[in-house]
């Protein structure tokens, strides 16, 4: 069977979660399995080592000559073809509306179908035309699809209600962590990272961004109720976060004081992340809605205690007793379960060490095992 695997942005050195996913997957695949060929095709780009060599793995550079649009629509699917793909993986919710060869399309969610986000006054204008475009895009390319992999069984369960699927195609096939995110306990290593980004001694850690669902304003609101009661004593550390997007949102929450309270660090590579939230005391990541959410798990693995949401596929990853769930709509409910861990070490050790058992349940091995067995089963159809 000759696979091919979209894979346009993971040449690009800030990688998002759907980038992760797809490489997580073609390095695993690379380990499991040696009897298929495959061929992935990216847009050139500065990280181009990033996908190791094998003997059965090519990859395709094809240039971008007409945006996002016209990779995806005019040069992935007649690259595909060429390359004699018997199969052709879509990992990133869209694909080719006019492609030779099947497709296997991710669907990670379905949020853009659920409101016009475009009317919204948060996110940026380059998020609202992207979810524009996979709102016009995603139902034609699904219901082309041999096989629709979505990644948890909330959404599972959305997808189904919301394009009434009645066969197998779809299927709910969880993501993984990596093995390198773990408790780092090292002094040496850990020093390191916090002279590399600047860190402070005590913080909160938010892996929030500019989208409206990772509820950067709600946390900012928890923070600055929690600040009220410990005058500075904790900092907020956040990534690659806009500094004019920040300084809006906090003049908006009525807040500014707040700015010299949070730490952005800039970009961080994938592989630093450990280092960083294994020196937080609390690690947050109440989103509006995920479709999954590896950070939950990512923050579980490096044994701190995480706070999360009781919304959408949050629960369902974070299991039972390990993480504490709120309602991440009222900031106060946030603010509640920060001082909750703080005060009381024994939940919070509690949390952490069943946690790192929780992380263990999921791997990217076991994701890409799945994903082969979805691929022999398209090829097996296709051959009758």
């Amino acid at each position: 069977m000759r696979i091919g695997i979209e894979g346009q942005r993971l040449y690009r050195k800030k990688k998002h979660g759907m980038d992760m996913v797809a490489l997580e997957l073609i390095k695993n695949l690379q380990q499991i399995d040696t009897d298929n060929e495959y061929i992935i095709f990216v847009k050139p780009d500065f990280d181009n080592t990033c996908i190791p060599q094998a003997p059965n793995f090519k990859v395709v550079e094809l240039e971008n000559k007409f945006g996002y649009p016209g990779w995806e629509q005019l040069a992935l699917p007649k690259a595909a073809y060429e390359e004699g793909c018997d199969v052709l993986h879509c990992t990133s919710n869209t694909g080719p509306l006019f492609s030779k060869v099947p497709l296997v399309t991710t669907l990670h969610d379905i949020i853009y179908l659920e409101s016009i986000s475009i009317f919204k006054k948060e996110g940026t204008w380059y998020q609202k035309f992207g979810n524009l475009y996979r709102r016009w895009l995603v139902p034609p390319v699904i219901r082309k699809s041999k096989r629709v992999i979505t990644v948890s069984n909330f959404e599972s369960m959305r997808i189904k209600k919301h394009f009434g699927f009645k066969d197998n195609r779809l299927k709910a096939i969880y993501n993984g962590v990596g093995e390198h995110f773990k408790k780092i306990t090292d002094a040496k290593e850990l020093a390191i990272i916090q002279e590399k980004y600047k860190l402070p001694d005590q913080f909160l850690f938010f892996l929030g961004n500019t989208d409206p669902k990772k509820n950067t304003r709600g946390v900012l609101k928890a923070f600055a109720s929690f600040n009220a009661i410990h005058r500075g004593n904790y900092k907020l550390v956040m990534l690659d976060y806009d500094e004019i997007a920040l300084q809006r949102l906090l003049k908006e929450i009525d807040a500014p004081e707040l700015r010299d309270l949070i730490h952005l660090t800039g970009y961080v590579d994938n592989k630093d992340l450990p280092g960083i939230i294994s020196q937080c005391t609390v690690f947050l990541y109440p989103s509006l809605r995920e479709s999954f959410g590896i950070p939950i798990l990512e923050g579980m693995a490096c044994g701190v205690p995480v706070i999360t949401s009781n919304t959408s596929s949050m629960p369902e990853v974070a299991g039972e007793d390990t993480a504490l769930l709120v309602n991440p709509h009222e900031p106060e409910e946030i603010t509640a379960a920060i001082e909750t861990l703080i005060e009381d070490q024994k939940l919070a050790e509690l949390i952490s060490s069943n946690g790192i058992l929780r992380a263990k349940s999921f791997s990217w091995k076991g994701m890409a095992e799945n994903v082969l067995d979805l691929y022999k089963e398209v090829y097996a159809e296709l051959k009758h």
